[in-house]
């Protein structure tokens, strides 16, 4: 991606609706958008336009109008991407939004890329790496904790916080290699104690945003639950329910689900990932094996695993049906597991009062939850979301916490932490000083990374390649 050519997209989402708008960003900008808008002043052009204003006028095709429309002018350096840039808000039409692009592509403006317009602001100055990336999940945003935790990210919060340990460590580092140019002479100009003292520091408070990437992520993507069970046990059915819509196909023929279905409901401000799998059983299909390998895979990716089963089965057979589970998916081991007993209004109510206690499932562990519902006629689902809600434990987001919530940050993170883990043992055992000064530098590198000070073109590839065109 290079910032010298100038760049369009439609900003808005596809469709018809109500405005759409259409956003130019680069030298040319203003220029080539006066070949295009006659504005209803006389005489008036945008490249004359006063910085912060909105235009009113026509976009005309030679002599044929397309639309009447709003321009906004944002003049370098104070506009989004530190360039000259011009947003054209239009009718909602498809075929509108359409011509217009097209008549600015013709004046020799190129499409926006994806995040094109994020990462021009990146590389104008306009915001660190975490901040453009926390533009992306504002966009995702889905809750309010994960909003919260995004406007913290854009405002610089996080980044305030890593460019502040990173500024500590560079003034020890130009100490310690101030030492190497005065090697001949044994000088200490970085005294060891108040070093280690820092690293320490640094080390906790590293440790302490790594710690809360669990949390973060689970309100970025949601927290994945596998709901699972052999066929015709209601998975499809408490989906519907929990969505509130009729996502999965319910039928009493077995194997009916083929493959996973997902969806995201958000649940005492935490967002949930239900995920319906198709039925586990022994069988011929081709296809409907292909479902259940796909199950098994998003048993491995979920955190909770909601295991259905049927209630006129018996606990014997419910039993069995655990053991074989949690022996075909070892990783279950390490996840919240909840035995769900379904179609409870099947049974009469002295059996729903003798017959089902956790005890009678030598496979279920103290940490596995248990609970009766029936997902057809609603009954008791609340007591099954207050297991869900209790099985994350998230803490309440303040409105200046700090949240890792980005998989390339956390890793980072740990690389710094492993870098100043070798720096504090290269103290204590009294190792050279130029060692000493790779180890910093390493944690110096891993924190540029974070707030793109330290970054590649295939990094910023990688991120921006994800955002959406127009943004």
């Amino acid at each position: 991606m290079t910032t010298k050519s100038t760049i369009c997209a439609i900003a808005t989402a596809t469709g018809n609706g109500a405005i759409a708008v259409i956003r130019i960003s680069g030298n040319a900008a203003f220029e080539v958008c006066d070949k295009i808008f006659v504005s209803k002043k006389k005489n008036f052009r945008l490249t004359n336009a006063a910085p912060n204003t909105i235009h009113f006028g026509q976009i005309v095709d030679k002599e044929v109008v397309i639309d009447e429309v709003l321009v906004s002018v944002f003049c370098n350096p104070q506009s989004y991407t530190g360039e000259n840039t011009l947003e054209i808000s239009c009718h909602g039409s498809i075929f509108i939004q359409q011509q217009i692009l097209q008549l600015i592509i013709k004046q020799g403006v190129r499409l926006a890329k994806p995040g094109e317009f994020t990462m021009r602001a990146f590389l104008n100055g306009k915001m660190d790496l975490s901040q453009a990336e926390a533009v992306a999940d504002l966009i995702a945003s889905n809750s309010k904790a994960s909003h919260r935790v995004a406007i913290q990210q854009m405002k610089g919060g996080f980044s305030s916080e890593i460019r502040k340990l990173r500024s500590d460590l560079l003034q020890f580092i130009s100490l310690i290699e101030l030492e190497l140019d005065f090697a001949e002479e044994d000088v200490e100009f970085a005294d060891r104690k108040q070093l280690s003292s820092l690293l320490v520091k640094i080390r906790d408070i590293v440790s302490s945003l790594s710690a809360s990437f669990d949390s973060g992520n689970a309100l970025r993507n949601g927290v994945p639950v596998a709901i699972v069970g052999e066929p015709n046990v209601g998975k499809s059915t408490l989906l519907n329910f929990l969505l509130k819509d009729e996502r999965a196909i319910v039928s009493e023929i077995a194997g009916t689900t083929r493959d996973s279905i997902e969806d995201m409901i958000v649940i005492n401000g935490i967002p949930y990932r239900f995920i319906d799998t198709a039925g586990l059983r022994n069988t011929t299909d081709v296809i409907e094996n292909l479902g259940i390998e796909r199950t098994h895979n998003k048993i491995r990716q979920a955190t909770i695993i909601l295991k259905l089963v049927d209630a006129t089965d018996s606990s014997q057979t419910i039993d069995n049906a655990i053991r074989r589970l949690k022996n075909d998916n070892p990783a279950i081991q390490e996840k919240k597991f909840i035995l769900v007993v379904n179609k409870i209004d099947k049974i009469s109510a002295f059996e729903l009062e003798h017959s089902f206690f956790k005890e009678n499932y030598s496979n279920l562990t103290s940490d596995d939850s248990f609970v009766l519902i029936s997902a057809k006629q609603k009954q008791n689902i609340s007591a099954l979301i207050d297991i869900l809600v209790a099985a994350v434990s998230i803490s309440p987001i303040g409105e200046n916490d700090v949240v890792v919530t980005n998989v390339r940050h956390f890793e980072a993170l740990n690389n710094t932490s492993d870098a100043i883990n070798r720096a504090l043992a290269g103290i204590t055992n009294q190792i050279p000083t130029d060692f000493l000064s790779q180890d910093i530098r390493e944690a110096i590198y891993h924190l540029g990374e974070i707030t793109g000070e330290i970054t590649t073109d295939e990094i910023l590839g990688n991120i921006f390649s994800k955002f959406c065109i127009g943004k």
